[in-house]
């Protein structure tokens, strides 16, 4: 093919491959090609290392490409036999709150990723007695790597001593998330001592969970 030298339009006509790549210094088989429409694609030693095309980049590392926060809108209180908490999960949508990409889905207290990846997930939460002597509860982050038996991943406890109304704890778990339909997880709250009230709102974040995408699988 004849290369075409433009003033107006530029360098065109050569399109190369990724073993002898169109544009190259003195090694042949590092450079650039153009394969396609809207594509380009960058190799060296005649190995593609980098594309990229009208649907984005695809080669690299793209940094974090998925960010999301949720919370529980209502406060309950632990369950002295345990149970998962399935209900009262809200995304939050206050105080100028920003979601990059996709972002999670939530059905019954079980979430549910946009796309595979590595992800990191941290949970904090407080807990308030109204009366009484020390009360503590447990959170734990529960995952599944086949849609149906689930284990603990992360746990946290939540103290309230006799001489305080209040504390807070938190949890964090990175998840290698190789198949969303099958890798999920959930919350467990169980009540260890005494009567404990998990705090929720739906104007601030009394507890908050954070999901980011760190990259791919």
């Amino acid at each position: 093919m004849a290369l075409n030298i433009n003033g107006t339009t530029g360098i065109s006509g050569v399109d190369g491959s990724v073993s002898a790549p169109a544009v190259t210094g003195t090694d042949s088989n590092t450079g650039i090609t153009f394969p396609s429409a809207d594509t380009i694609k960058f190799s060296t030693g005649g190995v593609e290392r980098m594309a990229i095309s009208n649907s984005g980049v695809s080669g690299i590392t793209a940094g974090i490409t998925m960010a999301d926060q949720w919370r529980i809108n209502s406060e309950f209180t632990f369950d002295s036999s345990g149970a998962v908490i399935t209900s009262n999960w809200e995304r939050v949508d206050t105080d100028g709150f920003g979601q990059l990409g996709t972002g999670m889905t939530e059905s019954s207290g079980v979430f549910s990723f946009p796309s595979t990846g590595i992800y990191f997930i941290n949970f904090f939460g407080t807990g308030r007695r109204n009366s009484g002597n020390d009360r503590y509860g447990q959170i734990d982050l529960q995952t599944t790597t086949d849609n149906g038996t689930y284990s603990q991943a992360a746990t946290f406890y939540v103290i309230a001593p006799s001489q305080y109304n209040r504390s807070t704890g938190a949890l964090s778990f990175m998840f290698d998330v190789t198949n969303v339909s099958t890798h999920k997880f959930r919350f467990f709250e169980y009540e260890a001592w005494g009567t404990l009230i998990f705090q929720g709102s739906t104007e601030a974040s009394y507890n908050g969970l954070t999901i980011l995408r760190l990259g791919d699988t």
